[in-house]
């Protein structure tokens, strides 16, 4: 098979499924590991597709919203590690509210070892991490709603019940951040649940990695200077921590492995 032909099955195949693994495309083309990623670094560069660890993702656009596998696939390493970092500012017997997405699901197994804790959160994968863990010293609490294609539970619903609530902590995962734009996402729905969650915490904590900065998605959640701590890996561009720390109480950077990205 010539490159430009596996090259535009590759495009393809990212169209029709979102997101595809390295070991996947090496399979069903029959090439190696290395001729996938090279293959990958081609399309990237053309804009076909973005390049994501272990794979490759649709690229996205500000009103785009990918779903939950491919968004699983982006910058695992750097929600693993801010995950960690979210989980040590939990305190047993606390109330948290935790928004839909793939590095707030992170925390979410990061926090199965918190004693006494409540939960809140519109995501049924989140809640489905916590219900696993053994011990029933964990309370938790979905908001129903309108399912979104990133698989959040938003709509009139899912605002309401949060507008009754009072959460110690809340950590909000966005899909984009940015000076003028604050943090947004691609979903208007989603937005306005996401506004009723932050509302209802004391504070909010911000977990986003770095590729999240200077992506801006249809509707803002919230303005930098809402946020009371934000979580990044430490791959964020000097300007835009810089930019970060003009707004922002407090901006933790959290190492990630050269390796790992």
């Amino acid at each position: 098979m010539l490159a430009a032909e596996r090259q535009a099955r590759i495009v393809e195949e990212i169209h029709k499924r979102g997101a595809v693994r390295v070991i996947e495309f090496a399979q069903m083309l029959g090439v190696s590991d290395m001729t996938i990623r090279r293959d990958l670094d081609a399309l990237a560069q053309q804009g076909l597709l973005d390049k994501v660890h272990g794979g490759a993702t649709r690229r996205s656009a500000s009103t785009e919203e990918p779903g939950f596998e491919a968004k699983s696939l982006r910058q695992q390493p750097e929600k693993d590690a801010i995950a960690k970092a979210a989980a040590e500012l939990v305190s047993p017997g606390t109330a948290v509210g935790l928004s839909a997405g793939t590095t707030t699901w992170a925390l979410a197994h990061a926090l199965r070892g918190v004693d006494g804790l409540t939960v809140v959160t519109n995501s049924m994968r989140i809640a489905d991490v916590l219900h696993a863990r053994p011990s029933t010293d964990q309370h938790v609490v979905v908001v129903g709603g309108v399912r979104t294609p990133s698989d959040a539970l938003v709509g009139p619903i899912a605002v309401s019940a949060l507008a009754q609530l009072h959460l110690d902590l809340v950590f909000l995962g966005v899909h984009g951040m940015a000076e003028t734009a604050g943090f947004t996402t691609p979903n208007l729905l989603e937005a306005d649940t996401d506004r009723a969650l932050v509302k209802a915490g004391r504070r909010l904590v911000v977990l986003a990695d770095h590729t999240k900065w200077g992506t801006v998605g249809l509707s803002t959640i919230a303005q930098l200077s809402d946020a009371d701590v934000v979580i990044c890996d430490d791959g964020l561009p000097e300007e835009a921590r810089a930019t970060l720390a003009e707004h922002v109480e407090e901006v933790r950077l959290v190492p990630v492995g050269e390796a790992s990205r």
